[in-house]
């Protein structure tokens, strides 16, 4: 079930939407990132974690959309973090009280339909907002938080082992998908989180998405430039080369493409409005 990718760090591969659940072993217990999404497969990693004689001392999700927030009984009741803009709207979100029956309703539309465990949904421990690091015995991870996807995401840099866990970013599968309903400039707030990861690109060895394949040190800086390259054609209003969508997309992937279409069409439509070209 895990597979290690660097010393200390596995990673398990849900079967939906090949989701990335972050291993890291520290000194007392190992650091859970974005648990996973079935609960059948949440269950078998904490049995996996168990049999090792690990304990899971300490959990973060990347950002606030459902499938990063998710969590099984049986991983313990260790803290779970998140960045301090990432736990103020999963606050927000679930205050609502019709949240979870929403996200149950949606899941009936897939092939995981009753089998995702809402319960422990956004259980967020918010980190102090300038916090650089998880507080956690063990390697040092860096927090990179920007606003490129989601409200507070944040990408991890575990350094002792050169692992940049991207959270929904440098996917081999999907395409940057920007944040168009809380943000007054998506395509900047994109653009700036891709710099952001650059700065440390040049340190890491193996690239882990939130969704898709991990990579080597040669995917790293590849997957920034392919991610940047779609955003400017974006912006621009230039019909997508990208080898995500269209016929060259992955099998099972084919719906990327009605992502694509959907984003093309809502950034034409709010440059129509503010009068702005692209």
């Amino acid at each position: 079930m895990l597979r290690q990718v660097a010393e200390g760090v596995l990673i398990h591969e849900s079967e939906f939407c090949q989701s990335n659940a972050v291993v890291v072993h520290g000194r007392a217990g190992v650091l859970l990132i974005d648990a996973g999404v079935q609960e059948h497969e949440m269950a078998c990693l904490a049995n996996d974690l168990s049999d090792s004689g690990q304990t899971v001392v300490a959990g973060f999700s990347t950002h606030p959309h459902w499938d990063h927030l998710l969590w099984h009984a049986q991983l313990g009741a260790a803290t779970r973090y998140g960045t301090a803009r990432c736990a103020a709207t999963v606050r927000d979100q679930l205050s609502d009280p019709e949240a979870k029956a929403r996200i149950a309703a949606h899941l009936l539309e897939t092939e995981i339909a009753g089998q995702v465990p809402l319960d422990l949904l956004g259980l967020i421990t918010a980190l102090p907002a300038e916090a650089a690091q998880i507080p956690w015995d063990g390697p040092q991870v860096r927090i990179i938080e920007h606003q490129a996807h989601a409200p507070g995401h944040a990408a991890l840099f575990i350094e002792e082992r050169g692992v940049l866990v991207a959270g929904d970013m440098l996917s081999d599968v999907l395409i940057p998908m920007l944040d168009l309903n809380g943000t007054a400039d998506p395509i900047e707030d994109y653009l700036a989180a891709l710099r952001l990861l650059e700065g440390v690109a040049g340190d890491a060895d193996v690239i882990v998405p939130g969704h898709g394949s991990a990579g080597g040190a040669d995917q790293v800086k590849a997957r920034i430039e392919r991610d940047r390259e779609y955003v400017l054609a974006l912006r621009e209003g230039l019909v997508s080369s990208d080898p995500r969508v269209g016929p060259s997309a992955k099998p099972g992937w084919e719906w990327v493409s009605d992502v694509h279409n959907g984003q093309a069409h809502r950034l034409a439509r709010r440059s129509e409005r503010e009068g702005t070209p692209g």
